[in-house]
């Protein structure tokens, strides 16, 4: 099984950034954990900052994959892109968030990625992509 984890937006700095929201754990350190606890699993990492970067590696992998866990970050709430993106590619995708986006901002509230995904998870902290590759593993099975 082959599984793209995706980070947008501000998610490098995760370990130092606002920890109070999304803790004090480096996302390299974490995809070290999870490639251990799922050694059944090819894991790939790719993080960017620049829209169109996510979009070019959604087309990229979203015919070859067997998964994809994506974690929009702010462009959640802003990417029409993202989501016709996310709708034009075969490989089933699982919006994640860390923190519970609606316990936050109202414009939080609303995601153009999530009515394209297979489903969201959000709120669990780094669990949540724990929860997501579970799901693949599931639903593969």
């Amino acid at each position: 099984m082959r599984i793209l984890i995706l980070n947008g937006p501000n998610l490098n700095l995760l370990g130092t950034r606002e920890t109070d929201v999304y803790g004090h754990q480096s996302f390299e350190s974490f995809m070290q954990e999870l490639t251990t606890q799922f050694p059944q699993i090819n894991l790939e990492y790719f993080q960017s900052n620049v829209e169109g970067e996510l979009i070019n590696k959604l087309h990229q992998t979203g015919f070859s994959h067997d998964g994809i866990i994506f974690n929009p970050g702010g462009y959640t709430h802003t990417s029409v892109a993202l989501g016709d993106a996310v709708a034009a590619i075969n490989t089933p995708v699982i919006e994640v968030h860390i923190s519970n986006i609606f316990a936050r901002e109202d414009f939080r509230h609303v995601s153009f990625v999530a009515p394209h995904c297979r489903g969201s998870i959000g709120g669990f902290g780094l669990s949540g992509y724990r929860l997501a590759l579970e799901s693949f593993l599931i639903t593969a099975g």
